[in-house]
């Protein structure tokens, strides 16, 4: 992961969780997401010192040009939210968002790849996004948890970590349900310690984010982020 030089805002003297701070990426995937709203997203991440700003593609670059200079990380949601995309089509997505300046890629599976078992092509769809990204941004895999059994939630996590991505994700946030704390486990005791564990979907408070980083999770998907860090953090 590439660093940068902070931005001139006295983080130290303001009064929020600062290490929570450090594990949240600050969300806004809305489909109706105007500029505005975007840029009032990298504003709140540069003031909060979150970890990332994640955006559809369409407004990587702006994210990016409004994040230059500050130690927050452009992230763009690739394939998102249904995954179901051809392979072809999200590794374009990923070089194009590299392109305009992404350092953190969230990818969907193809879920039914996963339930039909056909785990050569899973892993192929998984792969090829990787590769297009090579080492110039984090890959993280949204698995979508909500819609896979205990068992295909381990598979999922097994074939990522041969792979070799940074994290394992439990979800979109767009489907029927988000992050469990049984998943989380489940997740983190298939990885291991070295890879990254993220957690997303229906996180809106400083007690459930907690929940999740005791559970194992080492990032935090939402769109809650600025309550989170300022409810309650001393």
């Amino acid at each position: 992961m590439v660093c940068f030089v902070f931005d001139y805002i006295k983080i130290a003297d303001m009064n929020f969780n600062h290490k929570i701070a450090r594990k949240i990426d600050h969300t806004f995937l809305k489909p109706e997401a105007k500029i505005e709203d975007v840029k009032k997203a990298c504003l709140e991440a540069k003031k909060f010192g979150f970890a990332a700003v994640f955006t559809n593609t369409a407004y990587t670059q702006l994210v990016a040009e409004e994040l230059k200079g500050s130690r927050v990380n452009t992230g763009a949601a690739i394939g998102f939210p249904l995954g179901a995309n051809k392979t072809e089509a999200k590794v374009w997505e990923t070089r194009l968002a590299i392109k305009d300046g992404a350092q953190e890629i969230d990818m969907v599976i193809n879920i039914g790849y996963l339930k039909d078992k056909k785990y050569d092509l899973f892993e192929q769809d998984i792969k090829s996004v990787a590769d297009a990204a090579g080492k110039k941004a984090i890959i993280k895999v949204i698995l979508e948890n909500c819609l896979l059994d205990r068992q295909e939630i381990k598979k999922a996590c097994e074939l990522c970590k041969k792979i070799g991505v940074d994290f394992v994700k439990t979800s979109t946030s767009f489907n029927k349900s988000g992050a469990t704390l049984e998943d989380v486990r489940l997740m983190r005791e298939t990885v291991g310690p070295e890879m990254g564990v993220k957690a997303a979907g229906g996180i809106k408070d400083l007690a459930t984010a907690k929940a999740f980083i005791n559970a194992g999770a080492t990032r935090i998907g939402t769109s809650s982020s600025v309550k989170i860090v300022l409810e309650n953090p001393f």
